[in-house]
């Protein structure tokens, strides 16, 4: 199988593990770098919620099986922003860093037919997967975010510090990591416009952004999580 993949370095080389050498991939940073997109047989855009305009370099290619990233727009987002005159087949996927090479990959459908279309193509990659609904945030994004936007609360009134929350993540849920390092390692971008867009759609008081997160956000600042 024919595969494109295009979007950020670093998403891009969690999937080319998850992909494997099996198939014939064309990796590329910008669409503007790639030969032409009917050549493929799947295209996979990684950050396609970040850049939605380009949206319409796809719609046309009737048929064609394209996933995106649809954590900070759904699909029936992306439907609309075209007038609903899409004629390729959108596969939305949990494709934030940290998640893309996940045992088990988040797709959300926005028609119930495209499902058994997106099995056929899932064959030949043996990928596993989860329905979930077409909404922002779709589950496991939701979840870490609020969980994360949770932990900036907990840090900015000084009940406990970094390290401490840290510590009482990993050991309290047998997460890989901490709230704040897995923060940093999804990008505070991506966490504070997942939340942002969470709000927009939901206004859950549970996701309404922390002023901490929003200042790290403004000024593109990691969390400290070490003591050196």
């Amino acid at each position: 199988m024919k595969i494109l993949a295009i979007g950020e370095d670093q998403r891009l080389k969690e999937l080319k593990q998850k992909i494997g050498s099996e198939h014939e991939v064309t990796y590329a940073e910008e669409i503007t770098e790639t030969p032409a997109l009917s050549l493929f047989d799947l295209i996979i855009d990684l950050n396609l919620d970040d850049t939605a305009h380009l949206l319409k370099s796809y719609s046309d290619l009737s048929g064609k099986m394209i996933i995106v990233c649809a954590v900070k727009v759904s699909l029936a987002e992306y439907h609309f922003m075209m007038n609903h005159s899409v004629k390729c087949i959108l596969i939305g996927m949990n494709l934030l860093p940290t998640f893309i090479g996940r045992p088990i990959s988040e797709i959300s459908f926005f028609k119930p037919a495209d499902e058994e279309l997106f099995r056929t193509f899932m064959k030949p990659l043996e990928w596993n997967y989860l329905r979930v609904q077409d909404r922002v945030g779709m589950v496991t994004p939701r979840v870490i975010s609020m969980i994360i936007n949770e932990a900036c609360f907990t840090l900015q009134e000084g009940t406990a510090s970094i390290l401490d929350i840290e510590k009482a993540m990993r050991l309290g849920t047998n997460y890989s990591y901490g709230p704040f390092e897995w923060c940093n390692r999804i990008g505070i971008r991506n966490v504070y416009e997942t939340l942002l867009s969470i709000y927009k759609d939901t206004h859950d008081p549970r996701y309404k952004i922390c002023p901490l997160l929003h200042d790290k956000y403004l000024r593109n600042e990691l969390f400290i999580t070490t003591s050196n």
